[in-house]
């Protein structure tokens, strides 16, 4: 059985697979009440303080991997009942308080929130602190802490509060479903609603129906996944599944690559709208800046459009480590290209649900991309993409100056560069995720060696040009 980097991720993959399981048995309404307790058997927790509570949050779970709640266009939701064990008290004084003579936490804070007691161990009224971090700074002996969330910590755009009854609250104006609270909570509290229901469904519809043509549209990061088998196996572990054929993302980003080459020359300043949570950033916190987001659809919506082009009445189903693909796949302009969007957990899931062991396969091959549009998939390799698209259409006299931003950070200080006019590149490649693509919150690793895995990959085309790639599609 594959091993999951947490248990949080394990639970998560058991619900998604006892679903499509009874999805594929046709039986999911007349057993979905039976999962909780197929995965909490007994009447000894495992994980919370009583087996009822465990099942009543499973139970909750089992209707996220079910669509979640419809009302919301989120697709990051918090499971209420599971949010109850984090501290929220903001900077707190610990015990390593010495009671020194300095009392440079006292100097450092601007609005009297710090007092001494009879012991002189600091306190800090909550009345009047505002949560600067000041008196943090200045403390010799790291004595006060911030006490935030996890999620709270992960989410670098501050989109999650605290609610009334205390368990976290996403503000929908603010979140761009990157995960990365989805990951880091270790509870499990927020998570990303499946549509998992929904890819099962085009399968069954096309069995025995050679009109009827469902595309698996895998991201150039699953080179670095399912480290337990050949790459190779889980493209034919998909066709075991029911998919018609599989295509590589990483077509559309040499598509993406070669136009948006193009598009840079043609207006001097571009950045990249290859990753949704990056370009949702920008309409959220930056409109001022849409209008340098680059017009061509990311890779995922790119392949998917000629596909539906080429084999009229085809279905697409991308599967990547992504969240925000689920957001994206709901906007007016992508939704008719592309069907529904997977992780990669929920693609273990599947696998798993139908009993298929990916290691006892043969192997199937990818062929269908260049070096460059496979590392699409780590941080720079967009980049680096478009510099091979501006020496292929021999647009030598145009100097690419490109700014490669790793996480919602990093692109959160070049578009504040850029708007105050100081910042020196032509080019904005935004990730949201650390890494690229590579750490996205749907991945079943999130390990150190997979930029090289991507690279590996890449090479397995070095030989193609970006050009070579995109000329089969003409």
């Amino acid at each position: 059985m594959y091993k999951f980097d947490t248990k949080v991720q394990h639970l998560k993959y058991k619900v998604l697979r006892e679903v499509a399981r009874l999805a594929w048995a046709d039986r999911l309404l007349e057993k979905v009440t039976d999962i909780p307790k197929l995965i909490v058997p007994g009447k000894t927790p495992t994980m919370r303080c009583c087996v009822y509570k465990e099942r009543a949050i499973l139970a909750e779970r089992v209707k996220l991997a079910m669509g979640g709640d419809k009302s919301n266009p989120n697709v990051i939701e918090v499971i209420d009942t599971a949010c109850d064990e984090c501290p929220m008290g903001g900077h707190e004084v610990t015990n390593s308080c010495r009671g020194c003579l300095a009392h440079r936490c006292v100097d450092a804070c601007r609005f009297g929130a710090i007092s001494f007691d009879s012991n002189h161990v600091a306190h800090i009224d909550k009345s009047k602190c505002k949560e600067c971090g000041a008196c943090a700074k200045v403390c010799p002996y790291t004595a006060i802490v911030n006490r935030k969330r996890p999620c709270e910590n992960a989410c670098k755009i501050h989109a999650i509060t605290m609610s009334e009854d205390k368990s976290a609250a996403i503000d929908n104006n603010k979140c761009i479903s990157c995960g990365a609270c989805v990951y880091q909570c270790p509870f499990g509290a927020i998570t990303d609603k499946s549509y998992i229901l929904d890819a099962i469904d085009l399968i069954k519809k096309s069995e025995g129906n050679t009109k009827y043509k469902v595309f698996a549209v895998v991201a150039p990061s699953i080179s670095s996944q399912f480290a337990y088998a050949r790459l190779g196996q889980v493209i034919k572990g998909l066709k075991e599944l029911g998919f018609y054929t599989v295509v590589e993302a990483a077509l559309g980003a040499d598509m993406v690559a070669d136009a948006e080459s193009k598009e840079l020359v043609e207006k001097g300043f571009l950045t990249s709208s290859c990753c949704p949570a990056f370009v949702s950033y920008v309409e959220k916190e930056f409109p001022d800046l849409v209008k340098f987001v680059s017009h061509n659809l990311s890779p995922m919506a790119t392949i998917a459009k000629y596909l539906k082009q080429v084999e009229k009445g085809s279905k697409i189903v991308f599967i990547g480590p992504c969240t925000a693909k689920k957001g994206e796949v709901q906007k007016e302009n992508i939704k008719q290209y592309v069907d529904v969007a997977m992780t990669f957990e929920e693609l273990q899931a599947l696998f798993d649900s139908k009993d298929i062991d990916i290691t006892e396969l043969d192997e199937d091959v990818l062929d269908n991309a260049s070096y460059f549009g496979r590392i699409f998939a780590r941080s720079g390799g967009l980049s680096d993409a478009v510099a091979e698209g501006l020496k292929e259409h021999g647009d030598t006299d145009f100097e690419l100056k490109a700014c490669a931003c790793d996480g919602i950070e990093e692109c959160r200080l070049a578009l504040l560069k850029k708007s105050k006019g100081v910042l020196d590149a032509n080019f904005i490649e935004g990730m949201a995720c650390i890494g690229g693509c590579i750490g996205g919150a749907g991945c079943l690793t999130h390990g150190t060696k997979d930029k090289a895995e991507v690279d590996k990959y890449g090479r397995e085309a070095y030989e193609k040009t970006i050009s070579d790639a995109i000329s089969v599609l003409k």
